[in-house]
């Protein structure tokens, strides 16, 4: 670690998540989460209302903890980074307006970032400098875009994207027809463990329609629809090779879409991010593919994944390290922040 790189501490409240992190340059000193996600599980999904109120109750303590896990203080820090947008317009103003509160009250320079490029930058905390240029892959709760990336600091380009359901919505959507529980991420992946991915021939959205897009509403209604036909007959519903079935539908499409832009545009770098990044299956059958197409896959760990602070102040340090000047105080928590905007000015 070079001390003399900027300490950059990064805050995340896109969701349900209050992450704050701290980096100096590629390293990482602190990543504290406060999740409220069991105060959304009995709603069976995020409840915006929640998730902002449980941001302000966390924001404080979890800042402090960051701050002692690092072994560092206010003092010692050179700038702030802050999810600025895409995400839930409440839970996004509760992290702006903290972290405009601790730059001005400490004089130290602030960066509005996108969530997005966050999770394409948090891979350097693990693996060093991305290539320029690579592919990156997100897939999450509300997200699953493919992104052709140049630099992260400043030329991130869409590809693709879902043009319904993204590809976390879909799991929590069929684990609760499955009755598995919110968030469906985790535990179809542990169920799919135990069932048959080739029992049921579940539809693959838009596999071969020559775009970079996905689409998996149909398939989430498949699934429910062969789920209903089983229980109106009267049958037990084989939960295990359903969930092994649809996640194998959903992860050979991801990865037949991502190899299929690499070699569109001649990368040989793909990286995958985002919560369900997590997911067992999807990182085996990534690099069992990406083995035989000369592709490199680099995929953090499963904790980088999920949305945190890391990859805020991740991005902020690339920001700073690339010259990038610092955002104004007056930023604004955009909701629907488009990816080509890395940060705001």
């Amino acid at each position: 670690m070079i001390r003399d790189e900027p300490l950059v501490l990064g805050i995340e409240t896109s969701c349900d998540e209050t992450g704050v992190g701290i980096v100096r340059g590629h390293t990482l000193l602190a990543d504290a989460i406060a999740s409220s996600v069991d105060q959304h599980a009995r709603f069976g999904g995020v409840v915006p209302e929640v998730a902002s109120r449980a941001h302000l109750e966390a924001m404080g303590p979890t800042v402090e903890r960051a701050l002692a896990d690092a072994g560092v203080t206010f003092a010692d820090v050179d700038a702030f980074a802050v999810t600025a947008g895409p995400g839930l317009p409440g839970a996004l103003m509760v992290g702006v307006a903290a972290a405009k509160a601790y730059a001005l009250s400490l004089g130290k320079p602030l960066y509005g970032v996108n969530h997005l490029a966050a999770h394409v930058c948090v891979d350097q905390l693990e693996h060093g400098p991305l290539p320029k240029p690579c592919v990156a892959m997100l897939v999450s709760g509300g997200h699953s875009s493919l992104l052709l990336v140049p630099d992260v600091a400043s030329d991130v380009r869409p590809l693709g994207s879902t043009v319904d359901d993204a590809a976390g919505e879909a799991f929590d959507k069929v684990a609760r027809v499955l009755d598995l529980g919110f968030p469906g991420g985790p535990v179809i992946d542990r169920m799919a463990r135990e069932g048959d991915p080739a029992a049921i021939a579940f539809p693959r959205g838009k596999y071969n329609d020559g775009t970079y897009d996905f689409s998996f509403s149909g398939l989430k209604t498949a699934v429910a629809r062969w789920v209903e036909a089983k229980e109106r007959a009267g049958e037990p519903v084989p939960v295990a090779d359903v969930a092994a079935s649809f996640q194998e539908a959903v992860v050979d499409v991801l990865t037949q879409k991502a190899l299929k832009v690499c070699k569109d545009n001649g990368v040989d770098h793909l990286l995958i991010g985002g919560g369900v990044a997590a997911n067992s299956r999807l990182r085996a059958l990534a690099a069992e593919r990406c083995a035989a197409a000369g592709v490199h896959l680099r995929v953090p760990r499963p904790k980088l994944c999920t949305d945190n602070g890391a990859m805020v102040a991740a991005l902020g340090s690339e920001l700073v390290a690339s010259g990038v000047g610092p955002s104004q105080l007056e930023l604004p928590a955009d909701s629907s922040l488009p990816i080509e905007a890395v940060t705001l000015p």
